[in-house]
């Protein structure tokens, strides 16, 4: 049995849903299919959801255009038979919808929680008209069987009774079964929550795994995993086979091939990952699995995060360094920050490490707040930052040990002028990061990929 995962993009116009309707029905056997919202309407539920909380009735419009963006895609995909079926239940939805709008233009509040049952929506719809749209299929409401649970102020899913109640759900035969991504409910309250932007990579992955599935494909537009965004490195390459650990390095860093958390459910499985493109069926792909291939690539890519903030703790930290850097680590991570370890290139002692732009006024209040008695007694030195940097992972087998490819970079980009503000070599089995200055973040992934490539 396999899952199959279809993007925003893969399922954003009548085109686009052709080709998925010929790649589900082409597969013999059982298979479940998780698809998101059409392409781009999270992002314009969340912006209308916002006008109508500004009391600016233009989102009136913007209902409308959703709703004409539907219509016309339900009649070109589905049979005249089934038509009006379709047609009655999304528009059911879509008045809803218009309610939850009109409820938020009156009261000039946008709640959180008003806002997940808000872009629930849109896999609610496109689901509908994918399960009508294939051959043998049938529609299973996520929202009953993908539980989340509080931690801190942030929803994760509870993945045990998750696991439990997509088995219950999948026990009988079923042909072609189609789940809506992203969304889920509390498993206390029942409220409707998500899995957070990229969630349907991660549906899939909870299902895959429940399901023990022979494959997990996720199909997208693009080939596969390629060493660099195309879109700045022109020579870019398919990269045909990765570990789970190396796709979620590249990922974490800024390859937006993969939702990160989806790797856990299946690496913990063993079960593969494979990268496919709707409009190029026949590509192979990139195969993801638990260990290297013969063959494989020694560096499978590079990426970078452009918005990130450096920061430097200093002081008398000597001996305390385990400890400061323990402290530091989990103060950040309750508050959901993600760290990238590196080390700043002076000869300051301390401690180094970069997180995104976004969250470095969090960062800096939590750092202070966290130190407190060491900052009071002078032990430690206010925190360091420098902004308007990117972090660059190059990530690969055996990076750890690869201290020649580190001194090579470095030198590459000192000798065309790039100034690397901090690095981490050693720190991570597959990844080495560098952090530059954001205006040359272009020109360092073109010389790092010349160089390894």
């Amino acid at each position: 049995m396999k899952v199959l995962k279809f993007g925003g993009t893969s399922v954003g116009s009548a085109e686009s849903l052709k080709n998925v309707k010929s790649i589900v029905e082409s597969i013999n056997g059982p298979v479940v299919v998780i698809v998101s919202a059409l392409g781009g309407l999270t992002d314009r539920l969340i912006a209308t959801a916002k006008t109508a909380a500004a009391n600016d009735l233009t989102y009136l419009e913007e209902v409308e255009a959703m709703t004409e963006r539907h219509l016309n895609i339900i009649d070109n995909v589905i049979d005249e038979c089934n038509r009006r079926d379709v047609k009655d239940t999304v528009l059911s939805l879509l008045s809803d919808l218009k309610r939850m709008y009109d409820g938020v233009y009156l009261i000039r509040h946008l709640p959180q929680m008003t806002l997940d049952i808000i872009v629930s929506y849109g896999e609610r719809m496109s689901s509908v008209i994918v399960a009508a749209m294939i051959k043998g299929g049938s529609r299973h409401d996520s929202l009953k069987f993908v539980k989340t649970e509080k931690w801190y102020d942030k929803n994760i899913a509870d993945q045990k009774l998750t696991t439990h109640l997509i088995k219950e759900e999948f026990s009988k035969p079923f042909d072609k079964a189609i789940v809506p991504g992203f969304i889920s409910t509390d498993c206390k309250t029942g409220d409707i929550t998500n899995l957070g932007r990229g969630g349907s990579d991660f549906t899939a992955a909870l299902v895959a795994a429940a399901l023990d599935a022979e494959i997990l494909e996720i199909w997208t537009d693009v080939d596969g995993f390629l060493s660099a965004d195309p879109r700045i490195v022109s020579d870019a390459i398919l990269v045909p086979h990765m570990t789970f650990i190396e796709s979620m390095e590249l990922c974490s860093f800024g390859a937006k091939v993969i939702y990160p958390p989806t790797i856990y459910p299946v690496f913990h499985k063993n079960i593969p990952i494979r990268i496919l493109n709707t409009f190029n069926p026949s590509a192979k792909g990139t195969l993801i699995t638990d260990s290297s291939c013969e063959g494989d690539l020694n560096v499978k890519g590079i990426s970078a995060i452009r918005d990130t903030t450096l920061f430097h703790l200093g002081g008398n930290i000597s001996g305390k360094l385990k400890n400061t850097v323990s402290r530091t680590f989990n103060a950040l991570a309750k508050k959901g920050v993600k760290v990238f370890n590196v080390n700043r290139n002076d000869e300051k002692s301390g401690m180094s490490f970069a997180v995104a732009k976004a969250d470095a006024d969090v960062t800096y209040d939590l750092l202070c707040r966290e130190f407190a008695p060491e900052l009071s007694k002078g032990s430690l030195s206010l925190p360091e930052r420098i902004d308007n940097v990117a972090t660059i992972a190059v990530v690969g087998e055996n990076m750890k040990y690869n201290s020649r490819l580190g001194a090579r970079i470095r030198h590459t980009l000192s000798r065309d002028g790039i100034s690397v503000e901090g690095h981490s070599e050693g720190a991570s089995d597959t990844t080495m990061a560098y952090v530059v200055d954001s205006s040359k973040v272009d020109d360092a992934l073109r010389h790092i990929h010349t160089l390894v490539f």
